[in-house]
């Protein structure tokens, strides 16, 4: 089983994901973990280290922004780095760059489209 760290402000998107990902979840081949902050997240990965193969974080949150996450993460989880999913409401050129510096392995925009999510997931064998 593929554990997926979701790191969202927005408390509703654990709904949004459990019902998108009903099949896959059901049969085992994902598990979601969810955070509701930048602070939660690098928690969560201090006490699972090595479970959360891939993560998606959204940009923009209150305290720890996702770019700070993913700088943090990508300079402190070397072997293997779990993989960065940027998710956000602002398709602009501007975050798309910086995440992409900062080591993001992937940028999607909200409101997600959960098909290209899944087509994703399979081609990066989460």
């Amino acid at each position: 089983m593929r554990k997926i760290l979701v790191v969202d402000d927005e408390r509703d998107i654990q709904t949004l994901f459990e019902q998108r990902f009903r099949k896959e979840i059901k049969n085992g081949e994902l598990n979601f973990v969810f955070a509701f902050s930048g602070e939660d997240a690098l928690s969560y990965m201090k006490d699972h280290e090595q479970e959360a193969v891939l993560i998606l974080s959204d940009i923009n949150m209150p305290g720890m922004s996702g770019l700070e996450l993913l700088k943090h993460i990508k300079e402190k989880y070397e072997k293997p780095p779990p993989v960065v999913m940027m998710i956000t409401a602002y398709g602009d050129n501007e975050n798309y760059k910086l995440a992409m510096q900062l080591g993001a392995d992937d940028f999607l925009t909200k409101p997600v489209d959960f098909i290209s999510l899944k087509e994703k997931l399979k081609a990066k064998s989460v």
